[in-house]
Order: structure tokens, then sequence, then C-alpha cells
């Protein structure tokens, strides 16, 4: 895989587009890419992961976060562009993230969705490949051969990360390499054994548990004997190796018991069976006999009642005939009540009409009030045309109003447009003179803007130039004591290091063991070993000698990398501001500004002047027009008035002979209408009180005439003979029950059984009942002992039968269960086949984990002069943690071996890179061979000196043996000088932008 070109738009800190050619960088091999913090190193990076992948590294692509520029303008789109060539194919991705953009109609924003689009270079140009974002990743992925993880490891190779793999436990470096070499089959085989094996102990911990369950009901269904008490159930818990024998045992005891107890229980049933029966049979007899008895005399006793109660039917049915030859007579009697009560009524309401009436009225007839009523109507309907005249004569009274009131307005108007008309010259020239003034400030104001914005700048620069100087001044006297105090601990480092090898022998000495060969001889003997000299110097105080020294290193170099960023910083600014001091910009900005403040303020009401004198010149013309207008309407008026008063008088004439003694004309309707009203309703009650009169009458004569029929004397008679519904019900249905009661005791009376039984002495059925009750129960105690005992011996045979089948079952179960058991233990580490407690997937990163050593220490020994190799170790971690990923390194100098977590910071940048580069090689056969011609490296030079710095750079050159580029992410300033081809990333207020400079290209 080759980068070619890669180009952004509003992505991370890049507002504008950016492009990076690669191919001009990659042209030496290695090219350097540099700038400040926060100018957008890692973006770049960021860039090329999104475009390959669709997502960033790490927690850059969190949620919440966004990939978005925020110095873009709010229409420019975000967009990334990458061109490379993989597996030997030219291709182009370009992404745009989810985003937001202005509406194009209306305010506020709306989303965009995510697009992604691949193109393919051949011979005839460009060709379009997908669209999908799936089948881009798919595409790319299966070309690379490796994950976004895998890439982001081997391409974007982070020294920090490498590091803290070097310093990790074996469970950190297991995640890591996990991912990278994708050995998640591998976790799930061990999974899967895991899984089956607990499954195949649930099921052996089931069938146990089912047995026991088998085994527990079969002794709730043998309940409780002597046998069983002798022989109880065992204790035996699921696994126990005993179970199945044991429980057989019981079962069979509990069978035999059960047995015999049936067999007692069926004699006892047939004995109390035939005393039962005869029981059953008495108390029959007895039931019988005292029923008949009963019955005898419940019947003398209801005959006697009957007798007693013959006056009293008299009674009721002489009574019954009465009313019902009353109902005939009841509907003439409600007819005659209707017509007295209306009769009263309408008697009343006459009264109380003629009682309204006026005296002259009051004994007239209907007929008489009629032709009144009529006469009063006809006066009433000639008031409709003098309404009409009335409304009119008011509708021109509020006319005239309305024309005085116009008058009055008009005048004031026409007043107060003639003081405006006069005052009109002398405002049009102030207006005038205003307008020109804020033309005027506006101007200054534009000249006086284009001058601040460069002395703003100028003075920043001034202000950073100084601050960087005097950072630079700071640190270069730190510098000169922190070298001192450098030099100081390397040479007690070098004379105790000397003083340690001149006693080495002494040391080697004491770890000499009697009868076992010496490590540089090689003598099982050892007559005279050396002994320490006075003030030795052991390797404790050389190791603390040599932290001294480089922890001064790394604060000198420390120091030395704040004072090339401050000088190159202070050179910017320097170049930026120019020759001028501090104070003087200061002081020109301060007038600018105030100067451009006063012009903007005066320039600011530059519209409202020009609006104002527009708005008084359409003033002036619309008001000489209405003044015009408003003579025109003025002589109008005054025709219009004297036409009204003429025609309000000729109405008000007419109107005084209709209105009479009344106010208005409705008025004098109101009066006639109540009168009519008063009339007509007078009128209505005679006549209703006429028609009531003559219905009571008929009422009456058919009352007299339905009396005689029905067989009374007089229709007060039948009035009291009258009996509502409801009683008459009543007395039918005790004349019914006495019938029916007389003929029941009829057939009583004529039964030959019933007499019998009652000539027999008394009977005692509760006696019978009690001792057949007695026997019913000793027979049901022993029907349900019988049954208990049957249903016990068929529960413990089906039991038994079903635990015998549950105990077969089981065998296979606990074979595969031992089998499984063996095999997870096995690839978990956990069993005790497994010596160092290795798991599968430990096992397989191991081999890989040697690998990536092995192609480590190939450029490791390069960067160390050949004093150091990285080796895998399977050894136990010590107690009872596992083995597998332990990673340590061998030291030629001294021969030791020892953990890689001991390696100081700038052994530690060699062992990570080497460490890196290796894993690259590893990983990327591991996908299948795909090539990889770009590397990047984040960070780590800052802790080499010059001499390791000059390795490191040897064996990253060496890389281009293979047609390799390497890009350096650094801070480094020596590298600045050290490495031709660079990107520059340089950070600005609106955004940073990229420089090129190579051999060729500079910008």
């Amino acid at each position: 895989m080759r980068l070619h070109r890669l180009a952004v738009t509003a992505f991370g800190p890049f507002a504008d587009p950016q492009e990076i050619d690669f191919d001009a960088l990659s042209g030496a091999g290695i090219f350097l890419l540099h700038g400040p913090t926060g100018a957008g190193k890692t973006s770049v990076l960021d860039a090329v992961c999104y475009a390959l992948y669709g997502s960033v590294p790490g927690a850059r692509q969190a949620p919440g976060t966004s990939l978005r520029s925020d110095h873009a303008a709010p229409g420019t789109p975000t967009e990334v562009t990458l061109e490379l060539t993989a597996g030997g194919r030219r291709l182009e991705i370009t992404r745009r993230p989810e985003q937001e953009r202005p509406k194009k109609r209306g305010t506020g924003t709306t989303k965009d969705k995510a697009q992604s689009r691949l193109r393919e270079h051949t011979g005839d140009g460009w060709t379009a490949l997908s669209r999908s974002h799936q089948e881009i990743g798919e595409e790319i992925e299966h070309l690379l051969g490796m994950s976004r993880e895998q890439f982001c490891q081997v391409v974007l190779l982070p020294q920090g990360e490498f590091a803290r793999f070097l310093r990790a436990d074996e469970a950190a470096r297991g995640r890591l390499l996990g991912r990278l070499f994708d050995t998640r089959r591998f976790a799930a085989v061990e999974t899967l054994l895991g899984e089956r094996r607990r499954a195949a102990e649930a099921r052996v911990r089931a069938g146990d548990e089912k047995v026991l369950h088998t085994a527990q009901r079969l002794a709730q269904a043998a309940g409780d004997s002597a046998d069983l008490r002798a022989w109880p159930l065992p204790g035996h818990q699921p696994g126990d190796p005993g179970l199945a024998g044991a429980v057989r045992a019981w079962a069979a005891v509990a069978r035999c018991s059960a047995r015999e107890r049936l067999d007692v229980a069926e004699y006892a049933l047939a004995a109390v069976e035939g005393r039962h029966a005869a029981a059953r049979r008495a108390a029959e007899d007895a039931r019988e006999l005292d029923r008949l008895q009963r019955r005898h005399a419940e019947t003398a006793r209801r005959a006697a009642l009957l007798a007693e109660a013959e006056p009293e039917r008299e009674r009721v049915r002489a009574l019954l005939d009465r009313a019902r030859r009353a109902a005939m007579v009841a509907p003439a009697l409600e007819l005659r009540g209707a017509a007295s009560s209306a009769h009263l009524a309408a008697a009343h309401a006459e009264t109380a009409a003629r009682a309204e009436l006026p005296p002259p009225l009051r004994e007239a007839g209907a007929d008489q009030l009629a032709a009144v009523e009529q006469r009063l109507r006809e006066e009433l309907g000639a008031l409709g045309a003098a309404h009409r005249a009335e409304q009119r004569s008011a509708e021109i009274g509020r006319e005239r109003a309305d024309l005085e009131r116009e008058s009055r307005a008009a005048e004031e108007q026409h007043q107060e447009s003639a003081e405006w008309l006069a005052r009109w010259d002398e405002t049009r020239t102030a207006l005038q003179e205003r307008a020109d003034a804020a033309q005027q400030a506006a101007t200054l104001a534009e000249q006086l803007a284009g001058r601040l914005e460069p002395a703003r700048m100028n003075l920043s620069a001034a202000r950073r130039r100084d601050e960087f100087a005097a950072e630079a001044e700071r640190a270069e006297a730190e510098l000169l004591d922190l070298r001192e105090e450098s030099a100081a601990a390397r040479e007690s480092w070098l004379q105790l290091k000397e003083a340690r090898l001149r006693g080495i022998a002494a040391e080697l000495a004491e770890a000499l063991v009697a009868g076992e060969a010496c490590t540089v001889c090689g003598s099982a003997e050892h007559p005279a070993p050396a002994r320490p000299a006075p003030g030795h110097v052991d390797r404790a105080a050389e190791d603390a000698a040599h932290a001294a020294f480089e922890q001064a290193e790394q604060a000198r170099s420390a120091v030395e990398r704040r004072l090339a960023a401050a000088r190159e910083a202070r050179a910017e600014a320097a170049s930026a501001a120019g020759e001028a001091t501090t104070a003087e910009l200061l002081s020109l900005t301060a007038d600018l500004s105030a100067r451009h403040a006063a012009a903007h303020a005066a320039a600011a009401g530059l519209h409202a002047a020009r609006e104002q004198l527009a708005r008084a010149e359409r003033e002036h013309a619309a008001r000489s027009a209405d003044r015009l207008d408003a003579e025109t309407r003025a002589a109008a008026r005054a025709s219009r008035r004297e036409a009204l008063d003429r025609e309000q008088a000729s109405l008000e004439a007419e109107l005084a002979l209709v209105r009479r003694d009344a106010p208005t004309v409705a008025a004098r309707a109101r009066t006639l209408e109540d009168r009519v009203r008063m009339v007509a309703s007078a009128a209505a009650c005679l006549r209703r009180a006429e028609t009531a009169a003559a219905r009571l009458k008929e009422a009456d004569d058919q009352l007299a005439d339905a009396a005689f029929k029905a067989g009374f004397d007089t229709v007060e008679a039948a009035a009291d003979a009258v009996l509502p519904e409801y009683e008459r019900t009543a007395l039918q249905h005790r004349l019914d029950t006495w019938q029916a009661e007389e003929a029941l005791l009829a057939d009583r009376l004529g039964e030959s059984g019933t007499a019998e039984a009652a000539a027999q002495p008394p009977a005692a059925p509760d006696a019978a009942e009690a001792y057949a009750a007695a026997a019913a129960a000793k027979l049901r105690t022993a029907g349900s002992a019988c049954d208990a005992a049957r249903v016990r011996c068929t529960e413990l045979d089906r039991l038994s039968r079903q635990m015998e089948q549950e105990l077969r079952a089981l065998g296979p179960l606990r074979e595969d269960y031992d089998r499984v058991a063996r095999l997870a233990g096995l690839t978990a580490g956990t069993s005790a086949d497994n010596e160092r407690r290795m798991r599968l997937e430990a096992y397989v990163l191991a081999a890989r984990l040697e690998q990536v050593a092995a192609a480590a220490t190939v450029r490791l020994l390069r960067m160390s002069g050949g004093r150091y190799t990285l080796v895998h170790s399977d050894a136990r971690a010590g107690g009872r943690g596992r083995s597998g990923l332990g990673l340590h390194v061998v030291d030629a100098w001294t021969g030791s071996e020892r953990d890689t977590a001991t390696l100081s910071g700038g052994e530690t940048f060699f062992a990570s890179l080497s460490l890196a580069l290796g894993l690259a090689d590893v990983v990327t056969d591991e996908a299948g061979g795909t090539r990889l011609d770009t590397l990047f490296i984040d960070e780590g030079f800052g802790s080499l000196d010059d001499q390791a710095l000059d390795e490191v750079l040897d064996v990253l050159d060496s890389l281009r043996e293979r047609d390799r580029s390497v890009g350096i992410v650094s801070h480094v300033a020596d590298l600045r000088t050290r490495v031709q081809a660079q990107l520059e990333i340089v950070k600005q207020r609106g955004g940073s932008v990229v420089r090129h400079r190579t051999a060729a290209l500079t910008d």
C-alpha cells in the first residue's frame, strides 16, 4: 500500500482546502511531519484513517465529538479525499461525515447524511466503483488485508502505546495481540469448551438432582412405617459415587413394606362393609315411618284451620262481587271528575281576565271584545309608516353630527399643515447637512479600519516576540545549570562504572557455588575467590548513578527543546512584528482604535439621516395635495347640511300627528299592543268557560245512567264500592288459596298408608341415622386406608421404574462430562496436565510474540550497537499467575536477561520502535503479505542523544531498500536539519495550513 495524495476540507483544524502530496514527500524515503502543539499533525493521520475506514483512531471518534473544523464557513462541507495504490490498483476514496449545513430556504440548519465514494484509475481515466459505505469498507479491508485497529498499529506506529506494551502485564499484552492477530477463534474454542463443560456438568448435576427428586417422591409415597423408620432414606448429594446403589436398596425395602400394609387393609375393609349395609337399611325404614306420621299430623292441623276461616271466606266473596260491579261505573266517575276540574279552572280564569279590562268592557261578551280587538289591530298597523319616518329623522340627526365633526377635524388639519409647510425650507436644509456629515464619517471609518487590523496584528506579534525572548533567556540560564549537572552526573557514573569494573571479579565470585562450574573459566573448583576491596562499588550504586545521569540528560534535552521552540517562535514573531517596539505599536494601535471608533459612531446615523430626509420630502408633497382637497370637501359639506335641515323639519311635522301623547312612535305602538293582548286574552277566557260548563253537564248525565245499570241506588253508593285493581287481585288470590288448600287436604285424607303409620308407635330416625353414620365413617376410614395402600404400592412401582430409567440415562452423561472437563481444563490452563497454566489463546499469541520479538531484534541490535536482544519468555509470572506472554531483553554487555519494564527512556524508545516495525512485518505477513510502502512514526525521538538519533535514522533509512517511505511525526528541532523532506503544519487564527518543504518543492 502506497499513499499518493490527501486532500482535506473543513476537517479538524483545517478550515480551507489543503492538499498533501505524499509522492513528493516520499521521494527521499524519510520525511518529517512537524508543527506546533495543536496545529494538526495528528489530524493528518486521522484523515488518512478516516478516508480508508470511515472512522478515526481511539477516543477521537467517541460519541459527542465532531470531525468538522470549528474555523470553517457554515456552507463549506467537511470532506476527505485520499488517493492510494493497494493490491496493484490505483484508487481514490472520498468521504463526507454526517454534518449540519444552512438551509437553502429560510433560516436554521438541516442535517446531511454521511457520504462515501470509491473510484479506480484505469487506462481510460477514473471509473466510479461504489457509493455504499459497507461495500467500500469491505473492498478496502480486503485489499489491505487488515482491520482499522491493525492498520492504526502497523502503519500509524504510535510509540507511546508500544512503550506501554513493553511495561504492561501479560493480560494487557494479550488484549493488544489478540486485536492485531485476530485470535478470536481460539478464544472462542476456549469459551465453547468451557460452555460445554458447564453444560455437561449441569446435565450430570441435573440428572443426579432428578434421581434424588424421584427418591424424595418415593419417600413421600411410602409414608411412615416401622420398616422405613429402621431404614431411612440415604443422605447422598448430587455427584456422590454410591448414590445409585443406596437409592435402589432403599426403594426395594419401601415396596415390600407397602405391599404388607395393603394386605392388612383389604381384610379390614371386608368386615366393615357388612356392618355398614345392615345399619343403612335400618336407617331408611325409620326415616320412612317418621315421614308418614308427620304427614298425617300436618294434614289434620291444616283441616282445622280451614274450617275456622269459613266466615271470612263469605265476607271476601261479597266484597269482591260489589267491587266487580263498581268497576263498570269507574270510567264515568273519572270523566265527571275531569270535567268538574276543567270547569272550575275556566271560571277562575274568566274572573281574572275581566278584572284586567277597563270598566266599560268588564261586563261585555265575547263578540263585543272581538270587535274591540279588531279596531285596535287596525290602528296598530297604521303606525308602520310613522316608525320609518321617525328612523329617518334620527339618521338625519346623526349625519348632521358627523358633518360637524368632519368640519372641525378638517379645520384643525388645515391649520397644522399650514404651520408645517411654513417651516419646510428650514427643515430640509438641516436634514441634508446631517446626511452629508454622516457620509464623510463613513468614508473616514473605512480608511481607518484598513490601517487598524495590520496594526493590531503587528502589536500581537510584538507581544509574542517579547514573551518568547524572555522565555529564551530563562531557558538559556536554566540550560547552563543543567549542562553542568549532566556533566557532573556523567563523570560520577563513569567513575563508579570504572571502579565497579576493577572489582568485577569479587562480584562474580559472590555467585560461585562449590561443586558448580564457574561462568568465566568453567572450573568446578574455586580455590581462591576474589574478595571485595574497601570502597567496592556494586551494581546498585552504578545503576543509581546511571539513573541520575539519565534523569539529568532528560531534563537537559527537555530544556533544549523548549529553548529551540522559544527561539523559533521568537523569530517568527519578530518577522511578523517588524522593527517597531511594542510601546510604539501599542500607541499607534490605541490612536487608530479611538479614531476609528469615533468615525464609526458618527457614520452609524447615515442611513437614518437619509431615510428621515426622504420621509420629509414625501410628507411635503402629501400635505400640499391635502390642502387643495380639503377646500373642495368643505364646500360639499355646507350644501349637504342645508338639504338635511329641510328634510328633517318636514318629517317632524308628520310625526307630531301620529304620536299623540306618546314620546315616540315605538312607545305608541307598545301601548296599542298591550291593549290588543289584554282584550284577546279576555275573549278567549270567556269562550273556554262556556265550553267547560257544557262538558260538565254532559258528564253528570252519563254517570247517573252508568250507576243505575250496575245495580246501585245512588251515584255515591257506586263510588264507595269502587276498589283499586291491586285490592281486587289480592281478594281473588285469597279465595283461590282457600280452594287449593281444600282440594289438597281431601287428597291426603284419602291415602291408606298414612293412616296405618299414624296407628304405630312414634319412629326414632335420629338414633338409626347416628348408628348408620358411625358405620359409614368406619367404612370410609377402612376404604381410604385400603385405597391409600393400593395407590402407595402403584406409585412406588411407577417411581421405582422411573428412577431406574433415570439412573441408566445418567451413565453416558457422566462419561461425556469427564471427557469435556479434561479438554476445557487443558485449554483454559487450569488442568494439572497443563504445567505452565497457559491458555490456548495465549499459546497461539506466544508463537506470534516470538515472531515479533525475532523481527524486532534485527533492528534493535542495530539501534543499540549490538547490545540488546528481545526474547519471548513462557515462564510463569509467579504465584498463581499464568505464563506464555512474557517479554525480556538480553543485555550482551552483562549477559543478563531482564524484563523490558526495566529499560531506560532512550532504551525503551529503541525497543518500542523496533517492536513496532517488527510487529508491522509480522502483521503484514499474517494479513496475506500485503506490501506496506508508507509508514508513520508518532513522537518519541526527544529522548535520544545525537548518536542514538543517527542510529535510529539509519535503521529507518534502511527501509528504503524495499522502496518504503517513513513519515516521522516529531517536535525535535534537530530532525529539521537531518530530514530534508518536510511537511509543516502552520497554526493560524483562521485554521491551520500545510506547507511542503522538499528539494524540488517549497510552498
